[in-house]
């Protein structure tokens, strides 16, 4: 396994807590990045600085997910996605949609390595790190594995703990194998924390999507068919027939403006209609 990435404050990244970070990023914040501070006089500070500013303007989480995203570019990372798993739970992401389509067939979520690991580390880690982890099992390196075959070949996420036991992911992968240097993971850490500090102000559910108008029986099949479950295994999990699911699920298709359970399932995760 390789070392722990070691942060421009002389620290691991791993090893630093949440407190931690929340002090940096606000003593960034405070100082509006002038030369005195310990960051590197390039690119980078510059744009950080203006992702900040650019922020300030942001009425909607979409507008924060777009600026987020045209500041990873910087760091060669097109596809970012963040999920919340608060009592308002929410998915916002641009990976690629055959990737999505595949990973919700498959059931990923429930062996995914990522989510694993966040929920027991403070701070950013590398994607690497955990593929070759010796406790990472061959199914959940097998997620890594097909994401790189959607050209997913590398990322990092950072966890996003809440005192109040909240809990979401930032992730941000870029197409090529390269590793992510410690300056980018610092920077894309803070820029992670402040996406998630303005958005949880908002107060209202983040998503591109407002939560869909289902029953509560529409969203326990949407729920099973998004875990990769049939119409039949449906039924035997809720109690109900075969021709009893298809008519939940046709009428959720209908709702939604479309011929796939697949994208009805994907559509419905990311509105926060349904929690994986």
């Amino acid at each position: 396994m390789q070392q722990a990435a070691v942060s421009q404050y002389g620290t691991s990244v791993e090893d630093r807590s949440h407190s931690t970070v929340a002090s940096d990023y606000q003593r960034v914040r405070s100082t509006s990045l002038v030369p005195s501070m310990h960051f590197p006089k390039e690119v980078f500070a510059a744009e950080f600085g203006r992702f900040l500013d650019q922020t300030d303007g942001a009425a909607q989480s979409e507008q924060l997910f777009e600026l987020l995203s045209a500041f990873a570019q910087n760091f060669d990372c097109p596809w970012v996605a963040y999920r919340s798993r608060s009592s308002v739970p929410n998915i916002m992401l641009n990976y690629p949609d055959e990737w999505q389509q595949r990973y919700f067939e498959m059931g990923y979520d429930r062996i995914d390595p990522i989510i694993k690991t966040s929920r027991k580390r403070a701070s950013a880690f590398r994607w690497s790190e955990v593929y070759n982890d010796a406790h990472t099992t061959k199914d959940e390196r097998r997620v890594f594995d097909e994401a790189a075959t959607f050209g997913l070949r590398s990322g990092i996420s950072v966890p996003l703990h809440g005192s109040d036991a909240s809990f979401a992911i930032m992730s941000f992968a870029r197409p090529g194998g390269s590793e992510f240097q410690n300056k980018a993971i610092t920077y894309l850490q803070l820029a992670a924390l402040h996406f998630h500090w303005k958005v949880a102000k908002f107060g209202t559910p983040i998503g591109f999507e407002e939560a869909l108008e289902l029953s509560s029986r529409e969203k326990e099949c949407i729920l099973w068919t998004a875990r990769g479950k049939s119409s039949w295994e449906i039924g035997l999990i809720l109690g109900i027939t075969v021709n009893t699911v298809n008519f939940h699920i046709k009428n959720i298709l209908k709702k939604l403006d479309t011929s796939s359970r697949t994208v009805a399932a994907i559509k419905a995760v990311k509105s926060g209609t349904v929690e994986l």
